[in-house]
């Protein structure tokens, strides 16, 4: 006997014995299917290697080459004989048929696995080959990289920029193996950069083009690690200028700090020269020579040889350090401290007579204290200079319409000048809206302004000159 109760109208607790029945129906249903598994590939972006067992390789690279889902018009020309079939819908099944895929014969995997070091199998079809630079003897011929420079190695410092409109990348990182490169656009491997010439654009994951490039020793000091802060370029280049630095000079600084004015002093006086560099703060000493050392580390990756190992770096107050001094005579002086006036008496007797000390302070109040110092004091020094070194970027670019067509400078008209006029459109300025063909030269006009992101003050730098009393 079975009673059949509408599902409305039957008891809450029935209702939900009924769903369950159905529920574990369908289930052992489903477990009467077994449907197939299928293997998914794994996008990874973690810096280790990815593995797979290698039983499932042939399984898994076959589900991930699977045919697409039919259209109906192939369905339907499929249950068809060919000769039922018109000219039109034959093509067209010819056309969505499997696609092309290059077949590898024996001897060309044999000839490519002998070329390559590596066996290779006919599901990884070999890359292509990498770019070959012409004969030196070619007069076309235009080297891979600078002249005297390695393809990038694991270990050297590189720098990636791009630049778009006012969006700005520019990023200092070593090379490493198994690392990758960050970015908005996307991603890089070390691994792609290794082995190729510095200097090009390779393309992220998401198929930017990016500059990564070796930096310059201004592009190093800018963007390595700091302690305090740093002689910036522009004044270092000045204060080299106004101490006169040649090869082979000997030069004392006072206050590493980071290491900037070090290396650029380092590079000034060359390998017969020698640069004392004096730090009172233990972190600051720290930081300059491990600054220091790196730019060197990289030097010899990138070049091959060594970078003049003559600077030597110390812990000591030079107010006191009157030992360390002994036996020195310096051709130039840099001075980057708080109070510099104060180890004037120190370093004065080991400058030579006509020399010049240069003094980096960033505060107006810093060089009125020396000022005040040099007039009360018996020091044979005279105040030649007191600049400060301003710097302005400009941005320059052509103009661009809101469409992406340049904008057309508008030439004079000159009477009796035949011009067919009725193909111009101009706008409310008078300027052409759009050109089909390239303008020529002198024709677009520029604008120029200053860039919105502007280097404000950095310090005021002293010239002092020994001279006899």
């Amino acid at each position: 006997m079975s009673i059949c109760i509408p599902l409305g109208g039957a008891p809450p607790l029935l209702r939900i014995f009924l769903c369950y029945l159905r529920h574990r129906r369908y289930r052992d249903l489903q477990n009467l299917r077994r449907l197939p598994t299928w293997h998914h590939a794994l996008r990874t972006f973690s810096a280790g290697h990815s593995r797979r067992n290698e039983n499932e390789g042939p399984k898994l690279d076959s589900l991930l080459r699977r045919r697409r889902p039919l259209s109906p018009l192939e369905r339907i020309s499929g249950l068809l004989p060919r000769d039922a079939l018109t000219p039109d819908v034959e093509q067209l099944r010819e056309h969505m048929g499997e696609p092309d895929v290059k077949e590898w014969s024996a001897s060309d995997l044999a000839k490519e696995s002998v070329n390559s070091g590596t066996p290779v199998s006919p599901e990884d079809p070999p890359d292509p080959a990498p770019e070959t630079n012409a004969e030196p003897g070619d007069p076309g011929a235009t080297p891979a990289s600078l002249p005297g420079e390695r393809p990038l190695v694991f270990g050297e410092l590189l720098v990636a920029e791009r630049k778009k409109g006012r969006v700005e990348f520019r990023k200092m990182f070593q090379l490493q193996a198994g690392m990758r490169l960050q970015s908005s656009w996307g991603t890089i491997l070390h691994d792609d950069l290794a082995g190729r010439p510095a200097g090009r654009h390779p393309r992220t994951t998401q198929g930017i083009p990016i500059l990564v490039r070796r930096p310059s020793l201004e592009d190093y000091v800018l963007y390595m690690k700091r302690g305090p802060a740093i002689a910036y370029p522009k004044d270092a280049s000045t204060m080299l200028m106004m101490m006169d630095v040649n090869e082979g000079d000997c030069v004392l600084e006072s206050g590493s700090g980071s290491g900037a004015m070090s290396l650029f002093l380092s590079r000034a006086v060359g390998s017969r020269g020698r640069v004392l560099s004096v730090e009172v703060r233990d972190d600051h000493h720290r930081r300059a020579v491990k600054n220091y050392n790196r730019w060197r580390a990289s030097w010899r990756l990138r070049r091959g040889d060594e970078w003049p190992d003559n600077v030597s770096f110390h812990k000591a107050d030079l107010c006191t350090a009157s030992v360390l001094l002994d036996g020195w005579g310096f051709n130039s002086v840099a001075l980057d401290l708080i109070s510099p006036h104060l180890v004037l008496p120190t370093m004065i007797p080991y400058l030579h007579q006509g020399a010049v000390c240069t003094v980096y302070v960033a505060n107006i109040t810093q060089v009125i204290d020396l000022l005040e110092a040099l007039r009360c004091s018996v020091l044979p020094l005279l105040c030649e200079r007191i600049i400060e070194v301003p710097l302005r970027e400009w941005r320059v670019a052509p103009a661009v319409q809101k469409d992406g067509q340049f904008c057309v400078r508008i030439p004079p008209i000159v009477h009796g000048d035949q011009k067919d006029e009725e193909h111009e459109t101009f706008d409310e300025e008078g300027r052409e809206l759009t050109t089909s063909e390239p303008a020529s030269f002198g024709s677009v006009p520029y604008i120029a302004r200053p860039h919105p992101e502007q280097m404000g003050h950095t310090a005021f730098l002293v010239k002092l000159r020994k001279c006899a009393q």
